[in-house]
């Protein structure tokens, strides 16, 4: 049941169409899963907890860098060399302190990728390099078996490593669709993009969306 403050807070939701009170219960009760705590997991965890959901579970194993302030926004210029996971925690509590948050200062691995990840309603990717984004995909997969295409199906498991430039503000917006697709899903609401894959330039301000269809040959979920 939500608090006569959490109605107070959340009073901007409870009156979008088909949300109300049980969709905000429902998020209330949701546990996440949140990879990442940098460029988009700032814009996916600020929404994430001011949205009230209830149990966010952070996995981040670096420290923050000042080169990171122009889109980590969870963070802050005198927690420079503290971890990002603790920061995020800090910043998040203030913004809802209605919501437990249990952080993870470890690096995701195949060996403990599926106990980190283990009873999520949702898994979010907000990760920043391609090796790590397959090893929770499989992970994933084994929690949570797809009705939709794995990572595994769309992209090949590369290990390239190489700096990504970006502008601040791309992350925002890539993080806050993100937020808002697992407010849905998580609420029982709206249309989600299962089956298909959202595209955006910057440059252009145009959004694209294509549907995707499983890979019957995929290494990872073929046999799911």
């Amino acid at each position: 049941m939500l608090s006569k403050d959490e109605i107070k807070l959340y009073a901007r939701h409870l009156g979008v169409a088909s949300w109300g009170t049980a969709g905000q219960e429902k998020l209330k009760g949701s546990r996440v899963f949140v990879a990442g705590a940098g460029g988009l997991g700032s814009s996916v965890l600020y929404y994430l907890a001011a949205a009230g959901v209830g149990n966010l579970g952070l996995c981040d194993y670096d420290v923050i860098d000042i080169s990171n302030l122009n889109r980590q926004i969870l963070h802050r210029f005198k927690r420079i060399g503290e971890q990002k996971v603790e920061s995020a925690r800090d910043s998040l509590l203030e913004l809802n302190p209605f919501i437990s948050i249990t952080v993870n200062n470890k690096k995701i691995t195949p060996k403990n990728a599926e106990v980190l990840a283990a009873g999520s309603d949702l898994i979010i990717d907000c990760l920043d390099n391609f090796k790590t984004r397959h090893v929770l995909n499989r992970a994933s997969v084994a929690l949570h078996p797809p009705e939709t295409p794995c990572l595994g199906c769309l992209i090949p498991e590369v290990n390239a490593k190489k700096i990504n430039y970006i502008a601040g503000p791309t992350p925002g917006v890539i993080g806050s669709l993100q937020a808002l697709e697992a407010l849905k899903y998580l609420a029982g609401i709206g249309t989600t993009l299962k089956n298909r894959m959202l595209f955006w330039d910057g440059l252009t301000m145009e959004f694209e969306t294509i549907s995707l269809k499983r890979d019957p040959g995929c290494k990872v979920c073929k046999n799911i």
